[in-house]
């Protein structure tokens, strides 16, 4: 398990290595979605090394180290923090996208985006920090969850935190569903479109909201109310088995969020064969595609 679990966060770091390359070395990739999405890339980057690491202090490091064990530990709960609520602003900017359409660039500009994702890694940094300060359960083993060397209570915390944020995140999608089926509606009636292309882009819409919001939810809820109900004396194999697929999230939010992206699908060809090709379609996104 811990093999596997080495091996995805390499998977994670590299695909994650890629998406930050190309916002990177593409200039016209400076927009507030995609600082957004290399928040997100950055996060699951640092969560991939986060597994590794935690992999070499366990089997790799002799003798064993406290300080370098909490400093893994600390790693991956900033990461993962970083992570899900980098998924949280995503969500809250595409919702400000359809509901202040007119005045949404002119006031989610490049500055105010940097300086809450500063804000937002600043809050996941200080979590990332508790176990190294003393909360853990290093001297006390019986006060230890499944998420060692963090306790019992903090883990219940981190887990009612996240349930509560998964909550939000689907109020917040309903309400980008019903936006953006009005706006098709407003379209359709302004353009004449036939109503099966209007029921064809919102169906798109509802598919998309359904792949992150269902992917979200079959990689983290399970491993999330079972770090409630668990403690360290439950089996080990369930932890596993549990833990995986939660790490596994960061390894398909670049397909969800970076490379179904039409723009840095255009970067990808040109630093890969230096083209575009001609059956890319440059249709640009309305609201419907959510």
């Amino acid at each position: 398990w811990d093999i596997a679990l080495c091996a995805t966060g390499t998977a994670v770091a590299g695909e994650n290595a890629l998406v930050l390359a190309v916002l990177f070395y593409t200039p016209s990739l400076r927009a507030p979605m995609f600082l957004l999405i290399g928040s997100l890339a950055l996060a699951d980057l640092l969560a991939g090394l986060g597994l590794v690491a935690n992999f070499a202090v366990r089997y790799l490091l002799r003798p064993p180290s406290e300080a370098a064990e909490l400093a893994a530990a600390g790693l991956l709960l900033a990461a993962f923090s970083a992570s899900v609520c980098s998924l949280l602003a995503i969500t809250v900017d595409r919702y400000l996208s359809l509901y202040n359409a007119l005045t949404y660039h002119s006031e989610r500009t490049l500055g105010f985006t940097c300086a809450m994702v500063l804000l937002m890694w600043l809050l996941c940094l200080g979590v990332g920090l508790l176990p190294l300060l003393g909360w853990n359960c290093l001297r006390d083993q019986s006060s230890c969850s499944i998420l060692r060397p963090v306790t019992k209570d903090n883990a219940a915390v981190l887990a009612v935190t996240f349930l509560l944020l998964f909550a939000l995140m689907m109020q917040l999608y309903l309400q980008i569903c019903k936006i953006a089926f009005r706006h098709a509606q407003q379209i359709a009636v302004q353009h004449q479109f036939i109503a099966t292309a209007q029921a064809t882009s919102t169906r798109k819409g509802l598919s998309t909201l359904s792949l992150i919001l269902g992917t979200f939810a079959l990689c983290w809820i399970p491993f999330a109310i079972y770090s409630l109900v668990a403690d360290s004396s439950y089996p080990a194999v369930y932890t596993y088995s549990l833990a995986l697929p939660a790490t596994c999230n960061s390894l398909i939010n670049p397909i969800i969020y970076a490379f179904r992206n039409p723009d840095i699908q255009k970067s990808l060809w040109l630093a890969c064969c230096g083209c575009i090709p001609s059956t890319f379609s440059s249709r640009p996104r309305t609201s419907s595609d959510v």
